[in-house]
């Protein structure tokens, strides 16, 4: 949490905050928890994913709709391979305050306080800009406030609609190494070209051409979070208006800390990260303050352990979780677990580790006869070169080609797409899997 040097600024912003309209409601956020209680059981997918810190210096109307239009291939995709809904949850509008380990840290051999997120403090290496200055929780909710309108425009003003959207990912199946996405792609057409033929139109074409989107971030500065807290008029009970869907980070997970505190007062559906620090008995704490009266969709477990240490850890929180008969929503993380320093000096994350991730969590899922409800993952829709791997194969070398992240390595547009093609085949072999065994 920040030291603010000027309290009286900081109660000033926080009484401005406290006025402001909430940027999302009460009824939002109900909805998507019903819907997150449907992938909880099988019957949709969570897909969540967008910038690791969102940046004041790198807002544009571009770069929103570029992760966007990403998000909105990824979502086709996996619903072709579940044969279910996908929950679409942007890590946006609100994304904007980093956890971090040391309260200094070097950077050409000067000591300065901890680059925190554009809404505490400045990325610039100097004493003024490291200062942590409240004004900028002002300039994060302008901010949150125009990437939703974009985005509530976007999602039913026809730029989400399915065809245009398949359009897109055939562009991206047509690269000559990607033989085994074309397959995929040419069903997807097919299909489409089915419901065409069969008279799709009126209200069912209109539902293919808009999109429930929602936003989602760390409930970590919790100055902003409180100010911007409302009480919701059908129920009576505290609603967050700072995203749809708030978590709660691998180090901010303490059973009797503030951030627990704050989000087990909130309705919204609330995110644990679950690490390899997790313990049983902390588990069945947290889900018993967070999600007290056991409702599904209420509390979703992302689990984070990198590549070859899931089945370390996943079944024995899988196995705390049915001895207190939780419902919960599992969904991975392969991001954190999996973040690298290269030899050329940068953070990575090589794509075949969060690949491997991913494919044993769905494996010790089907091990577990449990439902692997959701993926989460830190990524752009710009072309940029943060992660190793992946079809168009970014090298070490290639890393200081358009390496822009203020913090952890994102996957880029095409890491992202391909990603989904291979999660849509994990989904459809659990699919096929739950057939022959219902046979």
């Amino acid at each position: 949490m920040p030291d603010y040097p000027d309290q009286q600024a900081l109660y000033s912003v926080e009484a401005q905050l406290s006025k402001y309209p909430p940027l999302v409601f009460a009824g939002e956020a109900r909805r998507l928890k019903k819907s997150l209680a449907a992938a909880s059981e099988g019957k949709a997918f969570l897909l969540q994913g967008g910038d690791c810190a969102e940046s004041f210096a790198e807002f544009s109307a571009d770069n929103i709709r570029d992760t966007f239009r990403v998000l909105l291939q990824m979502a086709v995709v996996l619903t072709y391979g579940a044969k279910v809904p996908v929950v679409k949850v942007g890590r946006v509008a609100g994304q904007f305050a980093k956890p971090r380990s040391a309260a200094m840290e070097v950077i050409n051999g000067v000591e300065l306080p901890s680059y925190k997120g554009d809404i505490i403090n400045g990325f610039d290496a100097t004493p003024e800009a490291r200062i942590p200055d409240p004004n900028r929780m002002l300039q994060a909710y302008t901010q949150a406030a125009a990437s939703l309108n974009l985005l509530r425009a976007f999602s039913t003003g026809g730029y989400a609609d399915i065809h245009r959207v398949h359009s897109w990912t055939l562009g991206f199946a047509e690269h000559d190494k990607a033989e085994r996405y074309r397959e995929l792609s040419n069903r997807i057409s097919d299909a489409l070209d089915f419901m065409a033929a069969a008279g799709v139109d009126g209200d069912t074409a209109h539902q293919l051409a808009a999109v429930d989107f929602y936003t989602s971030h760390e409930a970590l500065l919790l100055e902003y979070e409180e100010a911007l807290c409302r009480v919701d008029s059908v129920t009576g009970l505290p609603v967050a208006g700072s995203g749809h869907m708030l978590w709660i980070g691998d180090r901010t997970r303490q059973p009797d800390g503030a951030h627990v505190e704050f989000c087990r007062g909130v309705q919204n559906p609330i995110g644990l990260k679950c690490g390899p620090t997790t313990t049983a008995e902390d588990l069945k704490v947290l889900m018993a303050k967070l999600n007290p009266e056991n409702e599904a969709g209420r509390l979703t477990l992302i689990a984070r352990f990198g590549a070859g240490k899931v089945g370390d850890h996943l079944p024995r929180l899988i196995q705390t979780v049915q001895e207190e008969g939780a419902k919960v929503l599992w969904s991975c993380d392969p991001m954190h677990g999996n973040t690298i320093k290269a030899a050329s000096g940068y953070k990575t994350r090589p794509f075949d580790s969060v690949l491997r991730e991913v494919r044993e969590f769905f494996a010790i899922h089907a091990a577990e006869g449990t439902v692997p409800g959701g993926v989460h993952f830190e990524m752009t829709g710009q072309d940029v070169t943060e992660c190793t791997g992946g079809l168009r194969a970014v090298t070490d070398e290639d890393l200081s080609d358009r390496y822009h992240t203020a913090c952890d390595p994102r996957l880029n547009a095409s890491q992202a797409l391909e990603l989904a093609f291979l999660v849509s085949e994990e989904l459809t072999a659990q699919r096929q899997a739950g057939r022959r065994a219902a046979m």
